[in-house]
């Protein structure tokens, strides 16, 4: 087991043993355990009651926080025609077909999410194995496959953020930043656990959210009472 420092045995001090806070008690504590020297980001991390090797148990999708997560997402635009300069336009960092197909393909990930329009799976099927694995894939289930790229790369670069149990079942996710306001991280936080509530599969038996856990990203968990 890795040996824990100095700084996070304080931090993890400051969290009582066995209790469970209020979220606006646990916003407060979590900014109080972040103490690296940069601008942590703070994690929502839900434990939920479903079996993701089921498919219809499986919870994912994509939302824009209301207050974004304090991080300028770098937005690649797998476009063409018209679609060019309408990327261009809503801010795209990359924009382009099959120069950027060729790119990636070369090793090139310098980029945070992509996003395309219906037309261009086509080339961008091959970069499956590719992008998949990193998380990626344009997916229109996400939003980032749609005939509407603007909207998309608007979006994106309003803080969209997406959520995916892993093989536990767990969701881990960014609500913002150390530095934001503690009535924009629980505005944040509300959003996206009543997207979870809302998202909940019918084929999911009994408790569904089993544990809420907040934390800076160098920082300990405090538990919320659910």
């Amino acid at each position: 087991m890795a040996k824990q420092s100095k700084r996070f045995r304080e931090a993890q001090a400051l969290v009582e043993h066995g209790k469970f806070y209020s979220a606006d008690e646990a916003v407060a504590l979590v900014k109080k355990t972040a103490t690296a020297k940069f601008d942590e980001t703070i994690e929502l991390h839900v434990r939920l009651g479903v079996d993701p090797k089921y498919a219809d148990q499986q919870v994912r999708g994509a939302i824009v926080l209301p207050n974004g997560i304090g991080k300028t997402k770098r937005v690649l635009a797998f476009v063409t025609g018209e679609k060019v300069a309408e990327a261009q336009a809503a801010g795209a960092d990359y924009v382009g077909s099959d120069d950027l197909v060729a790119k990636i393909q070369g090793g090139w990930f310098d980029f945070d999410v992509a996003v395309a329009t219906p037309d261009m799976m086509r080339i961008i099927g091959r970069l499956g194995k590719l992008l998949g694995p990193r998380g990626l894939m344009p997916n229109p289930k996400l939003g980032t496959v749609t005939p509407d790229i603007a909207k998309a790369i608007g979006e994106q670069k309003a803080g969209k953020v997406e959520y995916r149990t892993d093989k536990q079942g767990n969701i881990h996710c960014p609500i913002g930043k150390k530095s934001f306001e503690d009535d924009k991280l629980k505005e944040n936080y509300q959003t996206l656990i009543d997207t979870l509530i809302r998202v909940k599969p019918a084929a999911a038996k009994g408790q569904y959210i089993r544990s809420i856990t907040l934390a800076a990203a160098m920082g300990p968990g405090v538990p919320i009472q659910i």
